[in-house]
């Protein structure tokens, strides 16, 4: 008897259903998606009829978006046009090759005039670094995303390509990252680009400036660091559009996880990725997310300035987004759990977290993060020397500087951050010789409040 032309038929054998069904897996394409439509996506599902023959069929559309989970693990791989490169690997390979060749000369033009989607040359992009561009647009329900050398390139680039010389103005507030106000401080304004300090959530300064003056871009961090302050983006964006100004914010403390700032109405998003999103102390990247127009401009001088991440480096931040949500959550919940430990504790004067009611940031917090990051800060009741000794006695967490990492970190920044700055200058940041922060990773709670518990006695 003839065969049916359908690859999968009752009359085959169970062997042969097994060859021809991973025949049919093997040669499926992956649809290109945007992040947007990936979102949106259904997915196939094999169904096995009385026969015991497989079949695809196809699930019904879900009224929940696709998680956060799991596009950590399969945006721009299995989900998205990379597919592994088109390689039935399921980690994506690492192109080390700088230089990318053309079939032909129509294969070249067919590349120049976008009609075909291809690489050139590595400080341009390559396919290893494309896929947490891809994952990280997914996780910002962003059009675009440019991964770099390291956050604070990806805080230059998108000032000195967004804010024109000698005729921009940027507004920022005294809360932002200390490297990234000293550069807009220091060095954009002798470029001839106007620059405006205010307080995080001085809304009537912010109104004020705004109608005086034509503001390019407003920059700020949220949550700061290392009072945890948090800012109304969907309020500053407001604001801001009103008057034509574009809103970037670094959302490094939060992560894609829990907060997604252009979801907000901000028009650029940037991360030290080295932090929650490679998170394992590894790797140097930064990332801007945005719209296409937006990425566009920023990618063009970031092309000029040289930014581009290492195929390797890339890589493990595809290995770090891979758990970033299952580490955030651990970092969420044992700061949460340990604030709320520190907040009654005798040795304690005050705590600083958003994720507390007594918090003056919280209600803000609640209302646009669905978690409030691994990072916490606690003044000690205790002197300089005090503090050192509390420090020092702890166990578990490493005395060092940066933080979203696997491994709990401890800083105390009068002796980190701001050593031989005068007490003026401490005191304009906000800091005091008793204050403590700490970057937990994912180690056991009870080990690490044991630890914290065992070191305040030590003061």
């Amino acid at each position: 008897m003839a065969r049916s032309s359908s690859p999968l038929v009752n009359k085959a054998s169970p062997t042969e259903q097994r060859r021809l069904l991973r025949a049919r897996r093997s040669s499926k394409r992956v649809t290109a998606l945007s992040p947007e439509a990936l979102l949106d996506a259904t997915f196939p599902v094999l169904q096995q009829d009385d026969a015991g023959v497989v079949a695809a069929a196809t699930a019904p559309k879900r009224d929940a978006t696709v998680s956060d989970e799991t596009l950590a693990v399969h945006a721009g791989e299995k989900m998205g046009k990379n597919g592994a490169m088109d390689t039935d690997s399921i980690v994506t390979p690492i192109v080390s090759g700088t230089t990318h060749w053309f079939k032909s000369s129509d294969d070249l033009i067919a590349f120049r005039e976008g009609r075909r989607h291809s690489f050139e040359y590595g400080r341009y992009g390559n396919p290893t670094v494309k896929v947490p561009e891809d994952k990280i647009s997914a996780l910002e329900r962003a059009e675009s995303t440019l991964v770099t050398s390291s956050g604070m390139n990806a805080i230059v680039a998108t000032l000195l390509a967004l804010v024109p010389p000698g005729a921009g103005h940027v507004v920022t507030t005294t809360e932002c990252y200390s490297e990234a106000r000293t550069f807009i401080r220091d060095k954009l304004s002798k470029m001839g680009i106007k620059v405006t300090f205010v307080e995080l959530n001085d809304m009537e300064t912010l109104k004020a400036v705004l109608d005086q003056s034509d503001v390019t871009l407003f920059y700020t961090d949220c949550p700061t660091n290392p009072h945890l302050k948090c800012i109304d983006i969907k309020l500053v964006a407001d604001l801001c559009h009103r008057r034509g100004a574009l809103v970037c914010i670094d959302s490094t403390l939060a992560s894609p996880i829990n907060q997604k700032p252009l979801t907000l109405g901000a028009d650029i998003v940037v991360h030290s990725a080295t932090k929650y999103i490679a998170g394992h102390h590894d790797v140097i990247a930064g990332c801007i997310s945005g719209s296409e127009a937006l990425i566009s401009r920023i990618r063009a001088w970031h092309h000029d300035l040289g930014g581009a991440i290492s195929p390797d480096a890339a890589y493990m931040t595809i290995r770090g987004l891979k758990t970033m949500a299952l580490r955030v959550e651990t970092q969420n919940q044992t700061s949460l759990r340990m604030v709320r430990l520190l907040e009654n504790h005798p040795k304690i004067e005050r705590v600083y977290y958003p994720g507390l009611l007594s918090s003056p940031w919280h209600d803000i917090a609640n209302s646009q993060m669905t978690g409030f990051g691994g990072v916490i800060s606690f003044e000690v009741a205790s002197d300089l020397h005090g503090v050192m000794r509390f420090v020092d006695a702890l166990e578990i967490p490493f005395i060092a500087t940066s933080l979203g990492g696997c491994e709990s970190l401890v800083q105390h920044p009068a002796v980190m951050s701001f050593w031989g700055q005068s007490d003026d200058e401490k005191a304009k940041n906000g800091i005091k010789d008793n204050l403590v922060r700490f970057s937990f990773g994912i180690e056991k709670f009870e080990d690490l409040r044991d630890d914290i518990i065992q070191a305040l006695e030590k003061i």
